[in-house]
């Protein structure tokens, strides 16, 4: 059994790398990928406790792409092989933090602008080592008392269309593609069902992303009911794309997923993984 997507405290999740590595471990996961949000700052602490535990670690992470309208939901590329001195990819996630840093800017001068009192010194030790974001300042907003919930801040201050939002520069995911592939290593379509896709239209842009040299599409997700994983094996054939799976886990952040598990009923294969490396340029 293997996790090929989980998430640390270095960006959503809410346990270390060294934690989340730990609890692979406890689930007796051969292979875990530790895929943080556009970044590889992960990759030390999970190398040196995957080595500790005996664990394979995969490295990579997961990059949010810029769709310009080609669909209405949101797109999330999981990278698979792809270490933190290897290629052109993780200079141009350091850019995209760049940017990620100026939006934290924005959004905490627009909460100050409608009387909430919160600071970017407040965010940086919410944080912690990790990368800021939009679910940092949902904890704080929660501790404070001005939101009952981390999804109530979210859709009352920071989801797209709240007064609280701002865009950030993303890549394309062709971009994506290109970048990864160029660094060594393999990409797959996250939770494709964010796409808000579906139908021929799903089809379609898979099909789109498969002729820009797309690897993988994640089929077996933690959170996805087994009516919902079939039709997307069943996708993925189409296209000649690698099956892909994992838990998705971020801690108390994702609340009732577990690592290698998912809900209970995950069991993404390792042949998964082979195939994925007999992909790699």
């Amino acid at each position: 059994m293997i996790d090929l997507h989980s998430h640390s405290t270095m960006s959503d999740g809410t346990d270390a790398p060294a934690r989340v590595v730990a609890l692979a471990a406890e689930a007796q996961v051969a292979a875990l990928a530790l895929t943080d949000h556009d970044t590889l700052d992960h990759l030390p602490e999970a190398h040196a406790a995957a080595d500790r535990a005996g664990v394979r670690l995969v490295p990579g992470c997961e990059i949010s792409c810029e769709l310009g309208g080609r669909a209405p939901g949101s797109m999330h590329l999981l990278v698979f092989f792809v270490d933190d001195h290897t290629g052109p990819l993780p200079e141009k996630l350091a850019e995209l933090q760049r940017g990620r840093n100026e939006r934290n800017v924005q959004i905490v001068s627009a909460l100050n602008a409608h009387g909430i009192d919160v600071t970017m010194d407040e965010l940086a030790a919410e944080a912690g080592p990790g990368s800021v974001g939009r679910p940092s300042l949902a904890r704080i907003l929660v501790r404070k008392g001005y939101v009952a919930t981390i999804q109530e801040a979210f859709d009352r201050w920071l989801a797209k269309g709240a007064p609280a939002y701002f865009e950030r520069p993303r890549l394309t995911p062709e971009e994506s593609i290109e970048l990864t592939h160029a660094s060594g290593g393999v990409c797959s379509v996250a939770h494709p069902l964010s796409l808000g896709l579906e139908g021929d239209a799903l089809d379609g842009f898979i099909a789109e992303l498969a002729v820009a040299g797309l690897d993988g599409l994640e089929c077996e997700y933690g959170a996805y009911e087994p009516a919902e994983r079939a039709p997307l094996h069943a996708l993925a054939a189409r296209h000649d794309l690698v099956p892909t799976g994992g838990s998705d886990y971020h801690g108390d952040n994702k609340p009732g997923l577990c690592v290698g598990v998912g809900r209970g009923d995950l069991c993404v294969p390792d042949e998964y993984l082979d195939r994925l490396e007999a992909r790699r340029r």
